[in-house]
C-alpha cells in the first residue's frame, strides 16, 4: 500500500511558498535600500534576513517529524492542525521581525515554534518506543 502523505505534502508546499515569501520580503528592502549583497548594516533587512533563517533553521526538523509521525499511522486526527499552527507562528514570528505594533508576533512565533517541535518530537519518542 502507497501512502500519501497528504499533511506532509501540504506542509511541505506550505513551506516552500512561505519561504518564498520571506525571499520577497527581504528583496523589497533590498531593492529599496540598493543593498546587492549582505546586511549593508540596514537593521529591517538584519530582521527579515533572520526571519528566513530562523524559518529554514526550524522547518526541517518539523517536516521530518511530521513525515515520520504520518507514516507511523499515528496523528490522522491532529496532525494537519500543528502543521497550521506551526505555520501560522512562523507568519506571526515573520511580522513581528519587522518590530513595531508588531513585534509581539516574534514572541508568539517563537513559543508556538518550540512548543511544536516539543510536541512532535515527545509524539516520535513515544511512537518509537512503543507506548503510543
Amino acid at each position: 500500500m502507497i501512502t500519501t502523505l497528504q499533511v506532509t505534502l501540504a506542509s511541505a508546499a506550505a513551506a516552500a511558498i512561505l519561504n518564498l515569501w520571506l525571499m520577497i520580503r527581504i528583496g523589497a528592502i533590498r531593492r529599496a535600500a540598493g543593498i546587492n549583497l549582505g546586511d549593508g548594516g540596514s537593521e529591517p533587512l538584519e530582521r527579515r534576513m533572520r526571519a528566513q533563517a530562523n524559518f529554514i533553521e526550524a522547518t526541517p526538523f518539523v517536516l521530518i517529524l511530521i513525515a515520520a509521525i504520518e507514516l507511523s499511522g499515528r496523528g490522522v486526527d491532529w496532525l494537519a492542525y500543528i502543521a497550521a499552527a506551526y505555520f501560522l507562528a512562523r507568519i506571526a514570528h515573520a511580522f513581528g521581525m519587522d518590530g513595531g505594533a508588531a513585534q509581539i508576533g516574534r514572541m508568539i512565533g517563537t513559543i508556538v515554534t518550540m512548543l511544536v517541535l516539543l510536541g512532535l518530537a515527545v509524539v516520535a519518542v513515544l511512537i518509537a518506543s512503543g507506548v503510543l
